[in-house]
């Protein structure tokens, strides 16, 4: 992976140990100008290609190779495309996608909505199979173990390879972040193997420590994380990082229900009024109560304090 193409005909004498003198000429235009596009692609196949510029470079390398991770956001990422990959079609922006997982990124060119907890493509069902149709993704900045020259490369990370638990030293990428954290290292301070779960049924990544950096790799990844590109590669998307400016086609939207036809008030310009119309008009009709009366209650016969008298002068009467 780390095997260059030489631009140079006739190169035989060594300049620099980096393989590489700086120049201003060169960083004022690499600061205005994207000169480089720089990234490690995977796929289904379990291969790894270079990718300068959107083509590639080299031969594609098989299972595994590995680097060291110069950057990476503090957030994972969210990415959501409304069409289905075609690998054989243009290539397209994404319909949204954020850096944070809070909210779409200014410049997403259908967001979906105004922040990710509450977006319809982060519940799931709506994508395919039951799941959501908004992604998590990590984006990282790698350099290539054994490449002097500290080239800078973009690394993204599909959702599948984020989480879970691993065994050992070996994890999926959130999870070895905290292995690495929990033993005094960092994805900065040592070379990770990133290689295809073989046992996986899709395509999935496996990341493990292979070793600490020696000092001229620590020096390497010092000087990288100066570099724009470095925190560049973990924030835009790879169809930017390739040079891809097409818009994709907005995503279908459901149609709103109907609104209730009502006839107008008197006053057109009463917007008020019209409005409680149309209130009125969806809510439902109340249940009509029953109109049938009640039979009466029964009421208990109450002898009078009369009828009481009358009964014992009669009872006295019959006992005289």
């Amino acid at each position: 992976m780390s095997k260059e193409v030489s631009i140079f005909k006739n190169q035989s004498q060594v300049i620099a140990s980096d393989g590489r003198r700086s120049s201003a000429l060169g960083k004022k235009l690499a600061d205005s100008i994207k000169l480089y596009s720089r990234r490690i692609q995977t796929n289904n196949k379990g291969f790894f290609r270079k990718i300068i510029n959107g083509e590639q470079v080299g031969e594609p390398i098989r299972d595994s190779f590995n680097a060291i991770i110069v950057g990476m956001l503090p957030d994972v990422s969210r990415i959501y495309y409304a069409g289905k990959y075609d690998p054989e079609g243009e290539p397209t922006l994404p319909n949204c996608w954020s850096s944070n997982s809070s909210t779409p990124d200014a410049q997403s060119p259908d967001k979906q909505h105004t922040n990710c907890a509450e977006c319809p493509k982060n519940v799931k069902g709506s994508g395919e199979n039951g799941s959501r149709a908004c992604r998590f993704q990590r984006r990282v900045a790698i350099v290539l173990e054994g490449d002097a020259s500290g080239d800078v490369y973009q690394f993204s990370i599909p959702a599948k390879s984020l989480f879970g638990k691993g065994t050992g030293n070996v994890h999926p990428f959130e999870s070895y972040v905290k292995y690495l954290l929990m033993n005094r290292e960092a994805p900065d301070t040592v070379v990770t193997q990133i290689s295809y779960d073989l046992d996986a049924d899709g395509m999935e990544l496996l990341f493990s420590p292979v070793r600490q950096l020696t000092d001229a790799e620590f020096n390497l990844v010092a000087a990288a994380q100066t570099r724009p590109e470095t925190d560049m590669y973990t924030r835009i998307t790879v169809a930017q990082t390739d040079g891809v400016t097409k818009k994709p086609a907005p995503a279908a939207v459901a149609a709103p229900a109907p609104r209730p036809k009502v006839q107008r008030t008197e006053d057109p310009e009463d917007e008020e009024a019209e409005e409680a119309e149309v209130v009125a008009a969806v809510i439902e009709e109340p249940i009509k109560r029953s109109t049938r009366k009640r039979e009466a209650e029964p009421v208990e016969d109450v002898e009078s304090e009369e009828d009481k008298l009358a009964s014992v002068i009669s009872e006295w009467g019959r006992k005289s």
